[in-house]
């Protein structure tokens, strides 16, 4: 099956309600930014690609490393930030200077942007897309072009 982004958000849709989990990715019990996305993959795919190390809630801020986006370099496509489709992944960075350290999937409601993200002590939600949120995307991808 080919890429279709009207699954994709209707499976990160369907996890809206998951309560926030640092580390975790089940559906409906808990989840964080990364969980969902991880959800969405399974989904779509069956197996991840890679098992996800643990990690802390500052995402290797203290080193510098961009863990996080290199990872979706490994198993997402890259597209420029300013191609804008639903379904895609998005990658913030939450302040100037700090590491790229959540994620949403892209989406509408109506004519208006939102995406679909887990958010700390609100759990997976459907946020808008307002110029905040968009002026901290650092990075987009689509899921890669195959699946069951």
């Amino acid at each position: 099956m080919t890429l279709n982004t009207k699954a994709i958000v209707l499976e990160a849709r369907r996890w809206i309600g998951t309560p926030y989990v640092h580390q975790a990715s089940a559906f409906h019990a808990g989840a964080d930014c990364l969980g969902l996305l991880r959800g969405i993959w399974r989904s779509l795919y069956g197996d991840e690609p890679e098992i996800a190390p643990a990690y802390s809630y500052d995402w290797s801020e203290p080193q510098g490393e961009e863990r996080l986006w290199e990872a979706a370099i490994r198993h997402l496509v890259p597209k420029a930030v300013t191609q804008e489709d639903v379904g895609d992944v998005l990658l913030f960075r939450m302040r100037t200077g700090a590491v790229a350290k959540h994620l949403g999937i892209a989406a509408t409601i109506g004519d208006n942007a939102s995406f679909v993200h887990a958010y700390s002590k609100y759990g997976v939600v459907e946020s808008p897309l307002s110029a905040p949120w968009q002026r901290r995307i650092v990075a987009r991808f689509t899921f890669p072009e195959e699946f069951r």
